[in-house]
């Protein structure tokens, strides 16, 4: 008798589906729906988020450095190259320079990063994956139910839930069952723990911005 193995993705979202649940809840994306948000508070989440996707690219990049197969190589360089085209496009539309420095969940989501990067391929793949699923789900979710005439982020809420960002969801969720199909148990399993791990940073990403968080010692 044949036992259809469950996909990896449907085991990761599972895992990390009361994450996503809170992040709907967090008052930064409900605000940012109604349009209220302050715009001191979308402000520093911009420019973390510029900070952010700087090391996110190069992550991308060297996902695509490891790929033998080279159609998988050019995937990842496209979507490093529209990582660059959103920060420059998007958040160039809101602040006009990134900030000096990491906040600290800025610094903790980017150093999981890297760590991954040493780390199997499938697991670098994983670690990447919850800023477009998660993105994704958020998007579609705010924008059934968001103002967005005279919405101030509006070009934001738009952005994330728009078609072509899903068909790079679904691309990167896919190559990342690929990959699981043919690790083992236990890349498996750290595969879903760096997932689990990036989607609770998601979390304190907004969290953060809302908190205008800041180092407890100043230099």
């Amino acid at each position: 008798m044949n036992i259809t193995k469950k996909r990896w993705s449907d085991e990761a979202w599972q895992e990390a589906a009361p994450v996503y649940e809170a992040i709907l809840k967090l008052p930064f994306l409900k605000e940012l729906a109604a349009g209220t948000l302050p715009r001191e508070k979308f402000e520093f989440y911009i420019g973390q988020d510029s900070l952010y996707l700087n090391d996110y690219t190069r992550v991308l990049a060297h996902i695509a450095s490891r790929m033998t197969d080279p159609e998988l190589t050019g995937t990842f360089i496209a979507f490093a190259a529209n990582g660059i085209a959103v920060e420059r496009e998007l958040h160039a539309s809101y602040i006009s320079s990134a900030p000096a420095e990491k906040s600290p969940t800025c610094l903790f989501y980017t150093s999981l990063l890297k760590a991954a990067c040493s780390d199997d391929a499938a697991v670098e793949c994983a670690a990447v994956l919850p800023c477009f699923w998660i993105y994704l789900e958020v998007g579609k979710a705010i924008i059934k139910k968001a103002k967005l005439e005279g919405n101030p982020y509006a070009q934001w809420i738009s952005t994330y839930a728009d078609e072509t960002f899903e068909e790079s969801t679904d691309k990167a969720i896919e190559i990342c069952n690929r990959m699981a199909e043919q690790a083992s148990e236990e890349t498996r399993r750290r595969m879903t723990e760096t997932f689990l791990n990036a989607s609770r940073l998601e979390y304190r990403f907004w969290a953060s911005a809302y908190e205008l968080e800041k180092w407890e010692i100043e230099r």
